[in-house]
């Protein structure tokens, strides 16, 4: 599967964004999807995992309340809504795919990944 994130850009603490990721292939449905994001010099850190029907989610303890994610299995898109973004949000954000359809947070569970978008953060 191909995937394709986008929505990134520059907002103000306090401000919202919709990342989406979109996928190409038939078995969208059968995927556990993540979002993943890095800051150069950093290591891969997890935001968010969503089951593939949609039922179970889970969050990193940095992000939980703040962001969501959700998935449209019919449109092929998984999204993640940030509000609330604060500075140390900044990062390159990457959607990822697991075969084993579950929400994992490890990434080395993940066998696809998309080319990433940046968020930046700042007044």
């Amino acid at each position: 599967v191909q995937l394709q994130a986008c929505g990134g850009g520059l907002v103000q603490p306090g401000g919202s964004l919709r990342l989406s990721c979109g996928a190409s292939g038939r078995a969208f449905s059968s995927y556990g999807m993540g979002w993943f994001r890095r800051v150069p010099g950093k290591e891969r850190e997890f935001v968010a995992a969503i089951s593939r029907s949609g039922v179970t989610t889970a969050y990193a303890d940095s992000v939980k309340g703040r962001f969501t994610i959700s998935r449209d299995n019919a449109k092929n898109t998984v999204n993640l809504q940030m509000n609330s973004l604060k500075p140390e949000d900044t990062a390159v954000y990457y959607c990822a795919a697991d075969r084993g359809g579950w929400p994992s947070t490890y990434s080395t569970e993940y066998d696809f990944w998309g080319q990433g978008t940046l968020v930046t953060v700042s007044s």
